[in-house]
């Protein structure tokens, strides 16, 4: 192609009936590609491939489905550089996330569902089991997992590799197919992937990625006859929608949205180590991410000396240009969004509280930067507490005690990821059992690959990552027999 992408509809890639549109480089503002503005009945034609393509492929043996998987891992991490380079380009991420973070991780998403075990597709066997029917009361019966269909999958900015392969690989591991709605800043790593997939052998119509930056071309994959579930990653807004749109025809879904992380920093804390996990918000995509601990609830005893110490951190951070090896803070992904980041700032100061660091644009020739900023002095009532503002900006409220702690972390629309920074173990799990949150990180940031992920309360709907995604993609069904 030419002119720009192409659309990967039944196997085949496809002129965009809607033309292309120009995907901008976040860090230089220049054009670095062409992406495929999809009409409303190419997404059709894509879910009817992938409906079509289900029968055969829910029927093709799991191991064989599981040997395309691997090779597209091993495709993908063959290409790793050049495929790192189109998503720093598209996403303004840092070389070394792009690399480490987004391809790497994505490879080793296809890998992880390559190798499937066999207690992860059967529920065990519950045999000859007394029950109410059969002419002696006894049945047998088998709890199996099949695949729901034909899935939709919609895809965030922040993370397009990894994002897609978290939904895809799990989805055809159980025998769906998909289609694919990429972020519409950045889809070319998406088609990238799907050449991947197309070079490791999957059948046509299995998978198929339609993009556009007008809202129909996700709203005609929602709303599909044709699609059985949605998996969505994105803002709380958009996920409500979807659900809506869903719950009119009783679609299963998968929704990880929106979050406002709480870090309780205990008096007790190791604070190199609070420091360091909080200040990825700044650095970590830009703060550009759901699970991002960008709510920090520090005890008095230690408050002053954590603002001061979060304050320097964020003085010493590179900002610039993601190419470069020592930058650790890139660009945001548009103007439009380095705007609302930074109206969000200015909000703070109007609520009251006081801006530590940053706060200011940086001083560069062009993208669109927000220097890592903290804001202190606040209140949990403020709208910068509150409210996900998904830039590199740290808000600290102050508590007393572990009871305020904790009722201060609870009081949040959201509840993704929180965390709790304590030398007292006991305590730390403690607290950690009484957050209402679907994960809590124990002096860390860390991520277990094999834990379930997901949110509580307006942060999502359904668990995903390791076994817990051959769920998600899954229906149970019970099957019964005399015994």
């Amino acid at each position: 192609m030419t002119a720009g992408q192409a659309l990967f509809v039944g196997g085949s890639w496809a002129e965009p009936e809607g033309g292309h549109y120009a995907v901008v480089d976040p860090a230089t503002e220049e054009t670095v590609g062409w992406a495929p503005e999809a009409s409303r009945d190419q997404v059709r034609a894509a879910c009817a491939a992938a409906r079509e393509a289900f029968g055969p492929w829910s029927r093709t043996a799991p191991e064989d489905r599981a040997a395309i998987l691997g090779r597209a891992a091993e495709l993908i991490r063959r290409d790793l550089v050049a495929h790192a380079d189109v998503a720093r380009a598209e996403t303004g991420a840092t070389t070394g996330t792009a690399r480490g973070m987004q391809v790497a991780v994505a490879a080793a998403r296809f890998r992880r569902y390559a190798r499937v075990e066999p207690a992860e597709w059967a529920i065990p066997p519950q045999i000859n089991e007394a029950g109410p029917m059969g002419r002696a009361g006894v049945l047998g019966a088998l709890a199996v997992r099949q695949p729901v269909g034909v899935v939709a999958c919609v895809t965030s900015y922040n993370n397009p590799w990894a994002n897609a392969a978290g939904k895809v690989a799990p989805a055809l591991a159980m025998g769906n197919t998909v289609v694919v709605k990429p972020a519409p800043q950045d889809p070319l790593s998406v088609y990238r992937m799907a050449r991947a997939l197309e070079a490791a052998g999957v059948p046509p119509g299995v998978v198929n990625v339609v993009s556009g930056r007008s809202t129909g071309v996700g709203e005609a994959a929602v709303g599909s006859p044709d699609v059985d579930m949605v998996s969505f990653t994105g803002s709380t807004a958009v996920g409500r929608r979807i659900a809506e749109v869903c719950g009119r025809d009783m679609r299963r879904q998968l929704m990880e949205l929106g979050g406002k992380g709480a870090a309780l920093v205990f008096d007790d804390a190791d604070l190199a180590s609070a420091v360091a996990g909080i200040g990825t918000t700044f650095s970590f995509y830009s703060g550009q991410i759901c699970t991002a601990p960008t709510r920090v609830l520090a005890q008095r005893g230690v408050h002053d000396r954590l603002v001061e110490q979060l304050a320097g951190y964020a003085h010493r951070l590179k900002v610039g240009d993601p190419r470069e090896p020592d930058t650790v803070v890139g660009p945001l992904i548009s103007a439009a969004h380095r705007d609302r980041v930074e109206s969000y700032v200015e909000l703070g100061r109007k609520e009251g509280a006081v801006v530590v660091a940053g706060g200011e644009r940086p001083d560069l020739t062009a993208g669109f930067y927000v220097a890592p900023t903290l804001l202190a002095g606040c209140t949990n009532d403020m709208r910068v507490a509150r409210e996900e503002i998904f830039g590199p900006v740290v808000v600290v409220v102050p508590f007393d005690d572990e009871e305020e702690g904790i009722a201060l972390a609870g009081d949040s629309d959201y509840g993704l990821i929180d965390y709790v920074w304590s030398g007292d173990v006991a305590r730390a799990f403690r607290v950690a059992r009484r957050l209402r949150a679907g994960g809590v990180g124990i002096n860390t940031v860390g991520r277990n690959m094999e834990a379930p992920f997901g949110g509580f309360r307006k942060s999502g709907v359904g668990r995903d990552v390791g076994s817990y995604a051959l769920h998600a993609y899954s229906e149970v069904q019970a099957i019964v027999w005399p015994g």
